[in-house]
C-alpha cells in the first residue's frame, strides 16, 4: 500500500499547481471579455495563445538564441565556479583573499556594467554570455564552497588518521559532501543564467540573427504588440520552469540511492 500511497502523493503535486493555474486563466479571461479589455492593454489567454501560435516561426528562433546563450552561460559558471571553490577549499588563506571578489561580482549591478561589456568585447553573442555568467556564478561558487567544508569531522579525522593524501581526501570526502550543497546551487544558477541573458539582450538591444525574447519583448512593446509580448514572456517562464525542473531531476537523480535529501520517505 506504500507504493500507490507516494504515487497519489506525486499525482496531487501535479494536479494542483495545474488546477490552480486553469482556474487562474479561466479567471483572467472571463474577466478581460467582462470588462471588454483591449489587447493593447491586457490581452486575453485565448488572444496570446492565437500569437503564440501565428509567430511561432520568430519566437522559436528567437528562444533557441536565448537558450544557446543561457546553456553557454550556466556551463562556464558551473566549471569557473567549481574550479573556484576547489581552490578555496585548498587554503583558508586562498579563500579569504579572493571570495570577496566573488562576492563583489554578485553584488554588482549588471545593467550598470553590461554596456561596457558589451562595447569592449565585439561578439555580441560572447558579450551577452559573459554577462549572464557574471550574474551565474555566484551560487555555484558559494555553495560548493560550503559543501566542500561541511564535511562530518569524525570523517575527516579518520581520514587524517589514516594519512590519507589531500587528493583522497577530496575525491572521497569533501565532493560526496558538497553534491547536495553543489545541486543547490545548480537550481539557482540555471534560473539566473536564463535572467542574465534576458536582461543582458535588454541592455544591448540586439536585432536581426541574433534577436533573443528580450528583444521580441521590446519589439513587441514598441509595435503595440501586446499578444506577441506576453507569448515571449511565457516562454521566458515555461523555459525557466524547465530548466529548475531539469536540475531537480539530476539532483535526484545523482542523489537518491544515498543522500537523506533525496530519499522519498514512505509513510
Amino acid at each position: 500500500m506504500k507504493k500507490p500511497l507516494i504515487q497519489n502523493e506525486r499525482f496531487v503535486q501535479i494536479a494542483a499547481p495545474l488546477m490552480v493555474g486553469v482556474v487562474f486563466l479561466l479567471l483572467w479571461q472571463l474577466t478581460v471579455m467582462a470588462l471588454d479589455v483591449p489587447k493593447y492593454i491586457v490581452p486575453s489567454p485565448a488572444a496570446i495563445a492565437e500569437s503564440l501560435v501565428s509567430e511561432w516561426s520568430s519566437l522559436l528562433d528567437a528562444l533557441v538564441m536565448t537558450l544557446m546563450i543561457t546553456f553557454l552561460a550556466f556551463g562556464i559558471s558551473v566549471v569557473l565556479g567549481v574550479a573556484a571553490s576547489l581552490l578555496f577549499v585548498q587554503s583558508k588563506w586562498i579563500e579569504i583573499s579572493l571570495f570577496p571578489y566573488a562576492v563583489l561580482l554578485q553584488v554588482t549591478p549588471i545593467v550598470a556594467i553590461a554596456p561596457l561589456i558589451i562595447i569592449w568585447v565585439n561578439d555580441t553573442t560572447w558579450a551577452l554570455t559573459i554577462c549572464a555568467v557574471i550574474i551565474a556564478i555566484f551560487p555555484i561558487i558559494s555553495n560548493t564552497t560550503l559543501g566542500l567544508r561541511s564535511v562530518d569531522p569524525n570523517l575527516l579525522s579518520m581520514f587524517r588518521m589514516y594519512r590519507t593524501s589531500r587528493w583522497q581526501e577530496l575525491i572521497r570526502l569533501r565532493i560526496p559532501s558538497a553534491l547536495p550543497y553543489f545541486f543547490g546551487g545548480l537550481r539557482i544558477s540555471s534560473g539566473l543564467a536564463l535572467i542574465g541573458a534576458v536582461v543582458a539582450e535588454f541592455v544591448a538591444g540586439t536585432g536581426g540573427a541574433k534577436a533573443g525574447l528580450a528583444y521580441m519583448i521590446l519589439q513587441s512593446g514598441y509595435n503595440l504588440q501586446i499578444p506577441k509580448m506576453f507569448a515571449a514572456l511565457i516562454l521566458i517562464t515555461l523555459t525557466g520552469i524547465a530548466l529548475f525542473a531539469l536540475m531537480v531531476w539530476l539532483s535526484d537523480l545523482a542523489l537518491k540511492n544515498w543522500h537523506e535529501s533525496a530519499l522519498k520517505v514512505e509513510h
